[in-house]
This record gives structure tokens, sequence and C-alpha cells, in this order.
């Protein structure tokens, strides 16, 4: 399922146009997107948790010289399901 699955699904669910279904997927994602970036955890309650965590520098190899190159510390983003889903997809 891709995002414009999703917006055909709201879409046709709740009756509103695909225009203000797209508008509310595009909302809801930056949403989600502002709040990773200030470091906020986002919780959808029996689906799961978005946070973002750090990563360590490491230093790895170029697996086709095997040359040494190092990769830089950054923020990674982290998803744990939630209960109800993971008992859904069981």
């Amino acid at each position: 399922m891709n995002k414009q699955d999703v917006i055909n699904k709201i879409s046709k669910e709740t009756g509103v146009n695909k225009s203000h279904a797209a508008a509310a997927v595009a909302s809801f994602l930056d949403g989600i997107t502002r709040s990773l970036k200030k470091g906020e955890a986002v919780s959808f309650v029996g689906f799961g948790t978005f946070k973002t965590s750090q990563r360590n520098a490491r230093t790895a190899r170029n697996p086709q010289t095997g040359e040494a190159i190092k990769i830089p510390k950054r923020r990674v983003v982290r998803f744990k399901p939630g209960k109800a889903l993971k008992s859904a997809v069981k």
C-alpha cells in the first residue's frame, strides 16, 4: 500500500473528495515529521511509537576496495509496534 492507496481508501471510506483526503494525509505526515525533527516521540496507542535515536560514529569498509571509511554519527527514526498491531499481524 502506498500513499495514493491510503488517500483513495480515506476518500472512499469517509466520503470526502480526494483533494481533502490528500491534504489530511499530507498534514498528518508533516506533523509526524516536525515532531520527530524536534526530538519528540509520536505515539499511537495500539499502533506503535515513532521516535529518534542517536547512532554513533563508526568505521566501515568499502566492499569494492576494502578501504576503511568513516560514517559520522546521526539521528535515525525508530518504530516500535504496539501490542494491538503485533497481535493483528500474527
